[in-house]
């Protein structure tokens, strides 16, 4: 088993820097700018050895709701380690929380590696000369940023741990699950009534998850991986670079995932800006389940009008499974896993040619495609070319011009069939090629005198 390591220290000494480095990734949010990482983050270290990395948020004195979540967070991070990166600012120098951590960092029974950060262009002996006064032996003068020092750190760090060549796999064959939705939905709670214990901070503030976060879990011997997103507002409401790059985080993490939970809050019903981020789920073409969230303590007349909202603006998703649940209490959400493998497994299916073509057949016997200037547009065989979306392709005659409602019919004569839960389904269309075409009908000798014959009936 590969050693965990944890990155701890005050806010804004390079912690998710090194985390980068260290991971050869861009996996932590990096800025100028104190108390930007929340939640602990995982990370796969490749530099100077393999290891898990945590990154945390900065630990300080201030008395603050926010921060008191963050520290636990990060003590959390320090309990699960092998060793512990305990980073300070050669710039700043010895501060009064730097002293008070390493007291604490102290008692602990696991080695604690002092990493002096920001020591570019300056002598390791001038930088590292007042921390000694923290008492703390494993003392590396390192820069984050410029990549310096980092491998001599690791192999020292990893130095006491065995060699494990093989224990990182391949290919994570995890079923990988996106929570979407606006800020203060509730995403953050979910993950954690999913997982069952307090993993991300959850906190009555919009914003409070600020990076896309993954998680593994393990339920009924299936392996599932949570993704927890940063709230996504309006375009025009995003002012901070911060969040900037927290939503594209967001976005990227719906590429990331094999399944997407649209989390909407009931008593708002669904706004335009649900729809908007319906419509980018859509078009990466993943399965999706919709949750609606805070179901708990609506009267049944505010049930009715928010079933009636989504009626009328989810018409165009009718193939999205929706629950309605409360995070906070747990209602209706054990059934989410087990939709999600539903859905996995729709978009995932690869369905056998001839079984499509019969299928394919009977949809045009229950209703033929329509006429095109007096010709009947003909579909001849179909096949499927890719999966999560299933993709199929029919090929034909004239197909270019079958109506979209044809093609909707379709569709949801392939869902009905094959019961294709949660998942768009695409379909993409391939016109016969005619064989004469281009050519020019050449006559015989009696071809042409009959036409020279018929031609002189013909009134000029």
């Amino acid at each position: 088993m590969l050693p965990t390591i944890a990155i701890v220290g005050r806010p804004n000494v390079g912690k998710s820097t090194l985390f980068n480095a260290l991971t050869k990734t861009r996996d932590a949010l990096v800025a100028d700018q104190p108390g930007l990482t929340r939640d602990r983050k995982f990370g796969r270290g490749i530099v100077g050895g393999k290891c898990w990395l945590i990154d945390t948020g900065g630990l300080g004195e201030k008395n603050d709701a926010m921060l008191e979540h963050i520290t636990q967070q990060a003590w959390l991070a320090v309990e699960e380690a092998d060793s512990v990166l305990f980073l300070v600012d050669g710039r700043s120098g010895l501060t009064a929380a730097d002293e008070n951590l390493a007291n604490k960092l102290r008692r602990l029974e696991i080695p604690v590696y002092l990493v002096i950060n920001k020591a570019e262009g300056v002598q390791k002996e001038l930088i590292s000369a007042e921390f000694y006064r923290l008492g703390l032996q494993n003392i590396h003068v390192i820069s984050a940023a410029h990549q310096r020092g980092i491998t001599d750190l690791m192999l020292h760090v990893l130095e006491k741990f065995p060699t494990e060549e093989d224990s990182l796999p391949a290919n994570d064959k995890s079923l990988k699950i996106a929570v979407l939705g606006r800020p203060n939905v509730g995403k953050s709670t979910l993950i954690n009534r999913l997982l069952g214990y307090e993993r991300v901070i959850t906190f009555d503030q919009p914003g409070t998850t600020r990076d896309s976060i993954f998680i593994p879990l393990e339920r009924d011997g299936k392996a599932y991986t949570l993704i927890d997103t940063a709230g996504i507002r309006k375009r025009s409401r995003i002012f901070e670079t911060i969040e900037k790059f927290s939503v594209i985080k967001a976005l990227q993490a719906i590429n990331s995932a094999n399944v997407v939970i649209m989390l909407a809050d009931a008593k708002e019903g669904m706004t335009v800006q649900d729809t908007n981020l319906l419509g980018h789920i859509l078009d990466s073409g993943r399965g999706l389940i919709i949750a609606v969230n805070k179901w708990d303590g609506l009267s049944h007349e505010h049930r009715k009008r928010v079933q009636e909202n989504l009626d009328r603006k989810l018409h165009f998703i009718d193939f999205a499974k929706i629950h309605f649940i409360s995070a906070l209490h747990g209602t209706g959400v054990g059934k989410l896993l087990d939709t999600a493998n539903n859905v996995w497994h729709s978009a995932s299916r690869k369905i056998h040619t001839p079984r499509l073509n019969h299928v394919l057949q009977d949809a045009i016997k229950a209703h033929a495609p329509p006429l095109k200037r007096g010709r009947r547009i003909k579909l001849r065989y179909i096949n499927q070319a890719g999966t999560n979306p299933p993709l199929f392709i029919i090929h034909g005659n004239q197909v270019s011009s079958l109506p979209n409602a044809y093609q909707r019919y379709l569709k949801n004569y392939f869902r009905d069939v094959f019961k294709l839960e949660g998942t768009p389904i695409h379909l993409e269309f391939k016109q016969s090629e005619n064989p004469f075409a281009g050519r020019k009908n050449t006559l015989n000798p009696r071809q042409i005198k009959k036409k020279q014959r018929l031609m002189k009936h013909v009134k000029k």
